[in-house]
């Protein structure tokens, strides 16, 4: 889910913030990628078509727009490093429940379906990651020779902190919860619709955001998960504006509760706000890159059209034509 309407009140609030770059100008920089909210992305992302499947109905098209969006930016010498999700905090459970709840209801309706327009609807509602989905996502990655980490907890809170400390240049991601892990500069797709360019992304500058809302770091997180968020709800009639208002005229939420006399904050409210802003500092300081499980390997481009040809059976001829756009690069020999 993320915060609540962030990137709306930032397009309002900090419009300087966002910038639209072409994707070359980041030659030569590093980023980390939230995988996890990638391959959804990837997963999902075929408009009112059906899910890709080969022979034997595996459902293959997150992988072709992996090696897609991974050839993008290797042939732009771009280096990645693919951020995986661990086991969830506790406090998420909730949210957990209800998003395998809606995958339920919508497999549940899949099987009832009498068209195949909406069969083919309620699948891909009905879709969760699986071990196996993440397993060829990793091997796609080794063949590729891109590496990436597995560490406990949210894949996007250790991203925004390799970020934070300079270890990687960006943090690539549709979540705006990276904003509020501290993370210095988050890619997103275009957020300007009126660019057609599949080479244009959208970058949301950090620093900028808390000068514009005059908020300070610790302000910004408290804002943000005021305002609703996977470990706390938000307040029945407070929406961003009006949380954002009262974060600036009282400083953090312990004021505001102690001088409320309008809001019904939930019983245990504070707890949740409490255990919610340690989790948006779970990181914080606590990464040595020197002592990173970093899993790397050699790139092995025969064996890569091997299973992009022969078992996830995407095209030749377009597998070639990506990994020579990586060899102009990288002078690489299949």
């Amino acid at each position: 889910m993320g915060i609540k309407s962030l990137t709306q009140i930032i397009k309002r609030n900090s419009p300087e913030s966002i910038t639209h770059e072409n994707l070359y100008k980041l030659s030569g920089k590093k980023v980390a990628v939230d995988a996890s909210l990638v391959i959804y992305q990837n997963l999902l992302n075929i408009g009112k078509r059906p899910l890709f499947k080969n022979s034997v109905g595996k459902i293959t098209n997150h992988l072709s727009g992996l090696f897609y969006k991974i050839v993008q930016y290797l042939s732009l010498n771009i280096e990645l490093i693919f951020i995986f999700d661990g086991k969830p905090p506790d406090i998420k459970s909730d949210t957990i429940y209800e998003r395998k709840k809606k995958a339920n209801e919508a497999k549940e309706k899949m099987n009832n379906a009498v068209t195949k327009e909406d069969k083919d609807k309620y699948e891909k509602a009905s879709l969760r990651l699986t071990k196996e989905m993440i397993d060829d996502v990793k091997k796609l990655l080794n063949l590729m020779g891109v590496s990436y980490i597995h560490p406990d907890g949210e894949g996007e809170a250790f991203a925004s902190e390799l970020c934070r400390i300079g270890y990687v240049d960006y943090v690539l991601t549709e979540d705006m919860d990276t904003l509020v892990y501290g993370c210095p500069k988050l890619i997103r797709n275009c957020l300007d619709k009126s660019l057609k360019r599949g080479d244009i992304i959208s970058v949301i500058n950090y620093d900028k955001v808390l000068e514009d809302f005059e908020l300070t770091q610790d302000q910004f997180i408290e804002f943000c998960i005021f305002c609703g968020c996977d470990y706390c709800d938000s307040v029945p009639k407070i929406g961003n504006i009006t949380a954002l208002k009262l974060i600036k005229e009282h400083g953090n939420i312990e004021t505001i509760i102690n001088n409320n006399t309008k809001y019904a904050f939930p019983e245990n409210y504070l707890e949740l706000f409490k255990q919610s802003k340690e989790i948006f500092l779970m990181w914080r300081d606590k990464i040595d890159v020197n002592d990173m499980n970093i899993q790397k390997s050699q790139k092995n481009m025969s064996g890569l059209i091997q299973f992009l040809v022969g078992e996830i059976e995407m095209n030749e001829n377009k597998v070639q034509n990506g990994i020579k756009k990586i060899m102009n690069i990288h002078n690489y020999k299949v």
